[in-house]
């Protein structure tokens, strides 16, 4: 399919959404610090309410949020969320006064609806009362073609009206290396499940796309600029160093993150992975130089400096542990 075609196609088969070149420049007000919630724990429940209580959420109340977690496939964790992190998130979600609840995603390593039946998806939104949405089962007329002018991206990439229209985004996501050419796979990197690989009436393969581009990572930075999240919650408890992202040399790094900044989450990703000791493209040059990390902070996704991340703690052990990883963030050693 020639580019006259599919852009045809496209005004047919998305209803014309394309969006102007310059939401690309929507996060203009970049804030100047960003505070990451940092909870050394081996309890994912209790980890998740004391992070999200160290950053004090009161903006969520009366919302209905769109929660993404990291079903790419149905591996044990970090290769994909775990249950009890996905519980305790709706759970203090709920108990904040947010909702309705929706919980989505897209598998690129399997059936979505398979795995999320395997990672207890339908059975939790029936139990904590929150709808359940399969990506791949949407209909054409429930994507949106966003196509920014000056990215990596040949067609454009489509995300979920549900996703854009929601009145706000939490995403949870793992703590892992990337060895199909996205070398860490944190927050900017999850949201790569929101964007369709096809979309019905349309045989346009995006993630083939995506993933045969020497430009993956910045394509990877650039699907973030379709939506503006509320809350980032990082299950850190394990960690794959190696491999991944369904399997690899796992880790016990023992912590929980929560924030509302992609780029200063997966900074202090990267910086973890760099602690325990990770794969020489995670390993090299300045953290911010990364190339997710890059592009993102070119869009103004989020913060633009390791000097504008506040690591947030409210204990003595989780301090200490902050304190290690703060100095691999401002380019120490590991």
């Amino acid at each position: 399919m020639n580019r006259r075609q599919f852009l045809k196609d496209a005004s047919t088969t998305f209803g014309a959404a394309m969006f102007a070149p310059s939401l690309l420049h929507a996060f203009d007000a970049a804030p100047s610090i960003s505070h990451v919630a940092f909870v050394k724990t081996t309890d994912r429940a209790a980890g998740v309410k004391r992070a999200i209580d160290l950053l004090g959420m009161e903006k969520l109340r009366g919302k209905d949020l769109f929660i993404k977690p990291n079903f790419n496939s149905s591996d044990p964790t970090p290769g994909s969320t775990h249950e009890d992190t996905l519980a305790a998130l709706l759970r203090q979600l709920k108990a904040m006064g947010a909702g309705p609840l929706t919980i989505g995603d897209r598998s690129g390593m399997g059936n979505t609806r398979e795995v999320m039946g395997k990672k207890s998806a339908f059975q939790m939104g029936k139990e904590l009362g929150a709808k359940v949405v399969v990506f791949d089962e949407l209909a054409s007329d429930d994507w949106e073609l966003l196509k920014p002018q000056d990215s990596h991206w040949e067609q454009g990439f489509a995300l979920p009206r549900v996703v854009r229209k929601a009145g706000g985004v939490v995403q949870t996501c793992c703590l892992k290396t990337h060895r199909f050419g996205g070398h860490f796979t944190l927050s900017l990197k999850n949201s790569v499940g929101f964007a369709a690989k096809v979309v019905p009436g349309n045989s346009y393969n995006f993630m083939r796309e995506l993933h045969s581009s020497e430009h993956q990572r910045h394509m990877i930075a650039e699907i973030n600029t379709g939506y503006k999240p509320d809350l980032i919650l990082l299950d850190g408890v394990q960690a794959f160093t190696n491999g991944g992202p369904d399997q690899g040399k796992m880790v016990q790094s023992n912590v929980i993150l929560a924030g509302t900044d992609r780029v200063a989450i997966d900074a202090v990703g990267v910086a973890l992975l760099r602690h325990f000791g990770t794969t020489p493209e995670v390993s090299q040059g300045a953290i911010f130089d990364q190339e997710q990390i890059a592009r993102a902070v070119q869009l103004k996704i989020g913060i633009s400096s390791p000097k504008q991340i506040e690591l947030v703690t409210g204990d003595r052990e989780s301090a200490e542990y902050a304190k290690q990883i703060r100095a691999v963030l401002d380019g120490g050693k590991a």
